[in-house]
């Protein structure tokens, strides 16, 4: 039976940076963000958010991502509340990519809040991306054109790396791209090896 191989970080921790090098060696890997927001484009999916959250949303019938999101992280309730439309949709896709993919050993399921879901418990395994604090601000600074203090609010809606750590069996320490890529080969092949 194919086993699932958990993949998860905080916001710029390079999970990306992982995930795509574990790709380009030939491992299935499902980027739960990227389906979720296909997913998200499905008329049923925007009336139910639509329904939750107003019109206020919507832009020519398409959710205006940046609004929906400020509405989502200052707002634990609210967010719980998107989660809960979107996540149970994500599962059921991803369910189906395993079984489409159930002729490989094992194929990773890359997902930010893996644990905060709880979809952390349908994984036989799980590998945890972290990198100093600074480091992710910096990157995500580049990346999404954002403020610091967004960054932080955001994080705080997720786990601590620490609280990550402790629940993951693997752990990646995202430095330079030459040691990580070198960690994930390690983990690789220990995770052939069961």
């Amino acid at each position: 039976m194919t086993k699932i191989i958990g993949l998860t970080g905080g916001i710029g921790s390079g999970k990306t940076l992982v995930a795509n090098y574990i790709k380009s060696l030939g491992i299935p890997v499902y980027i739960a963000d990227d389906e979720a927001r296909k997913l998200m484009e499905n008329d049923l999916v925007i009336q139910a958010i639509v329904n939750e959250f107003g019109t206020d949303i919507l832009d020519d019938n398409h959710l205006k991502r940046e609004k929906l999101a400020q509405l989502v992280f200052n707002n634990p309730d609210k967010l719980q509340k998107l989660n809960g439309i979107v996540h149970p949709l994500v599962k059921k896709h991803f369910d189906l990519w395993v079984r489409e993919h159930r002729n490989f050993p094992f194929v990773v399921k890359e997902a930010a809040i893996l644990f905060e879901t709880g979809s952390y418990k349908d994984c036989d395994s799980i590998i945890t991306v972290v990198t100093p604090l600074e480091t992710k601000i910096k990157r995500i600074l580049e990346r999404d054109k954002t403020d610091r203090e967004s960054i932080l609010k955001r994080m705080a809606n997720q786990w601590a790396d620490e609280d990550r750590i402790a629940k993951s069996d693997y752990v990646i320490y995202n430095n330079t791209v030459e040691e990580t890529q070198n960690q994930i080969k390690k983990i690789l092949l220990l995770l052939k090896n069961q």
